[in-house]
């Protein structure tokens, strides 16, 4: 098992024609030339060619490194954040640590930071959570990214399982079952975004909190048996978490299963009229808050735009959705008749749908791909149930989605470990409650 802290390389963004940005201090450039200012990076030639604010030539080559001498940092401009969820836009942002610029073979440039694993976290943190979090929902937060990190980084090198699809797809007739995880890139380990861990540099201020958190909790993982757990998150279960096994492969994990997040026990959905008294009612649970203090605690603001996460409703016109499906999934369906949940897990999340049309009826799942076929970007979850208004003719007019929850739901719940934090729990008491079975152990 791991006994040293380990440096990771992050791609902050692939498919660029162009790169601009600065270095502010002075970096080595491909260890020979020194630039501290703009630079701009285009590929000429099937090389990377980088010139300066003055447009002379500084390096070129299919790689180009620019290495810190002493303290520096670097901007680079328009990088994308949100990519493909509803709160998508690009901003500048700054980094420290090593900057590395790679030609792919399409000849577009990928930007990747090479920086150690602490360092990176302080950054991660202060991105996920607001500095005004509280400090026990910070180190709870450590402590799972720093053990979902490590734990896919000794995963990749134990199977070397470089270039593993992110889309794993079993099709069969009328039936299409799609889960999606983290992709082993060639070029780098894991991406900034939320699609991994949303890592932002230190373009948002990194809070004393969020540094002292990491600094607390430095080297100390969740364990199961003598691994490290996969430890995964999401915005907000809705009130019971979900099984891994109903959003990514097969397999149980025996500390990511289905728990109540609140002090009583709820009940597992089991039935389509659970479902429905789940999804319309307002259970006690730790994510179920409207604080708004709590939430501009705990989320960052473009987060805070997100305020229906624990009950939620989405509304389509048949023909709006009938448009998206088509667009989403690539089938003509012709006139939609009809959503039915086919298989939900514990959660109430919809792990198989079925989506009945003149033209095409098919069953599509897991979670993901569900929230992704009824959605112009996705659907907060696939924990819903559908009311469906029809004519006198039977025809449907509308579909209306009445949902719970933010994300996939597996593992710690942020809002709801938030909650707790603020009730006096421990860090370590908040992430025994969502990984049951797992254990604290400090590693380096």
């Amino acid at each position: 098992m791991l006994d040293h802290e380990p440096t990771i390389s992050i791609g902050i963004y692939e498919g660029r024609s162009v790169a601009t940005g600065v270095l502010t201090g002075l970096f080595s450039i491909n260890e020979g030339a020194r630039l501290d200012g703009e630079f701009r990076i285009e590929v000429t030639s099937g090389q990377l060619v980088m010139t300066d604010a003055n447009g002379k030539e500084i390096a070129r080559g299919k790689e180009i490194s620019c290495a810190p001498i002493s303290r520096g940092r670097f901007t680079l401009r328009e990088v994308t954040i949100g990519v493909k969820f509803h709160w998508e836009r690009q901003e500048d942002q700054t980094f420290t640590g090593k900057l590395l610029f790679l030609r792919r073979e399409d000849g577009t440039i990928t930007a990747i930071n090479q920086i150690p694993v602490e360092a990176y976290l302080k950054s991660v943190i202060s991105s996920e959570m607001s500095a005004e979090a509280p400090v026990e929902l910070l180190k709870a937060h450590a402590i799972t990214s720093r053990s979902w990190l490590v734990a896919m980084l000794e995963r990749q090198r134990k199977f070397k399982n470089i270039d593993t699809p992110s889309r794993c797809s079993f099709e069969s007739g009328d039936e299409i079952i799609r889960w999606y995880d983290r992709e082993d890139h060639r070029d780098f380990e894991v991406c900034a975004d939320d699609h991994c861990q949303r890592y932002q540099g230190i373009s948002k201020i990194i809070s004393a909190a969020a540094a002292q958190a990491v600094d607390d909790t430095r080297g100390v993982f969740l364990v199961y048996g003598n691994e490290i757990c996969d430890a995964r998150f999401s915005k907000s279960c809705g009130g019971i978490s979900e099984a891994f096994e109903n959003a990514w492969e097969d397999v149980a994990v025996p500390y990511l299963l289905p728990i109540s997040d609140a002090p009583v026990q709820h009940p597992h959905i089991m039935s389509e009229s659970q479902a429905e008294q789940w999804m319309l009612s307002s259970p006690e649970a730790f994510c179920n808050t409207n604080d708004a203090n709590i939430l501009r605690q705990i989320l960052p603001s473009f987060d805070q735009e997100t305020t229906d996460f624990f009950r939620w409703t989405m509304r389509y016109e048949r023909q709006e959705l009938e448009e998206i499906l088509a667009a989403k999934s690539g089938m003509n369906f012709g006139t939609l008749l009809d959503l039915v949940p086919v298989q939900r897990g514990p959660s109430g999340r919809i792990i198989k749908l079925k989506i009945v049309g003149s033209e095409k009826t098919v069953v599509v799942g897991k979670e993901l791909e569900i929230r992704r076929w009824l959605s112009k970007s996705h659907l907060y979850s696939s924990a819903f149930i559908v009311r469906t208004e029809r004519a006198e003719n039977g025809m449907p007019l509308r579909f209306i989605l009445h949902g719970a929850g933010w994300g996939h739901g597996v593992g710690l719940c942020q809002i709801g470990a938030a909650v707790m934090a603020t009730k006096g729990f421990k860090a370590e008491e908040i992430v025994k409650h969502y990984f049951r079975n797992a254990e604290l152990r400090k590693l380096y």
